[in-house]
């Protein structure tokens, strides 16, 4: 489907005049300007500008779904012009509704081509755990374990294997166990997990930040340092 489609239309609030307090930053370009002013008119100017916005958009969620194809091979081709023809129409409507945050840092058109890239590599990684199970019990233990170690360093790195899954176990809550496995150790994309656990990313940040930090403050009272593994990222 190459043209805007009616259900995206209505999805889209029209996009309000730009206040008289608030002008558009000097320094803007003339194309973004443009851009701005189409997209705030009325009635079929800002029709077209909504269509042309919604072709470009298009154009940078098929970039990035090509670009990700290799690693989802048991997508086919209707169904990944599908995830980038639903990666434009969510974009576009997060961008007519945030037309009053860009600021000029880029060209408008580099802006918005993110909200592209982002809906499509989002919908690609809900897409490849459709109908996966999503682990929530540790299946990546060995993300701390080194191979070769003499017997010594084994047994040492087996007792600080023990006191972390404790650790993980006693100090944290159940929901941030579940978050911090899923996301920390058995490489949940957060997306995914959002939508599994009906809620979203900045809530699971929140829970990963907190359940990181307790278990810090735990294993330095122990005497001990995974710094690499609970820094935050």
């Amino acid at each position: 489907m190459n043209a805007l489609n009616a259900a995206t239309v209505a999805r889209v609030e029209p996009a309000s005049p730009l206040p008289t307090l608030v002008r558009a930053p000097a320094s803007l370009d003339v194309e973004s300007r443009e851009w701005l002013r189409s997209l705030r008119a009325q009635g079929s100017e800002r029709d077209a500008a909504t269509v042309r916005l919604h072709a470009l958009l298009l154009r940078a969620a098929r970039f990035e779904v090509a670009r990700r194809r290799p690693t989802l091979p048991h997508l086919h081709g209707d169904e990944l012009e599908d995830i980038a023809t639903e990666a434009a129409d969510d974009a576009l409507v997060s961008v007519l509704r945030r037309l009053d945050d860009f600021r000029g840092a880029s060209r408008f058109t580099t802006w918005v081509y993110k909200f592209a890239l982002l809906e499509a590599a989002v919908k690609l990684r809900k897409r490849s755990w459709q109908g996966r199970e999503v682990p929530l019990e540790p299946e990546g233990w060995g993300l701390f374990s080194s191979a070769g170690l003499e017997s010594a360093a084994e047994a040492e790195q087996g007792e600080l294997l023990e006191t972390v899954q404790s650790a993980i176990a006693q100090v944290l809550t159940p929901h941030q166990r579940r978050v911090l496995v899923a996301l920390a150790l058995n490489g949940v994309p957060i997306d995914v997990l959002a939508e599994r656990l009906n809620t979203n990313r900045g809530a699971l940040y929140k829970t990963l930040h907190d359940a990181r930090r307790k278990l810090r403050k735990h294993l330095q009272k122990c005497g001990l340092a995974l710094d690499n593994w609970l820094e935050e990222n």
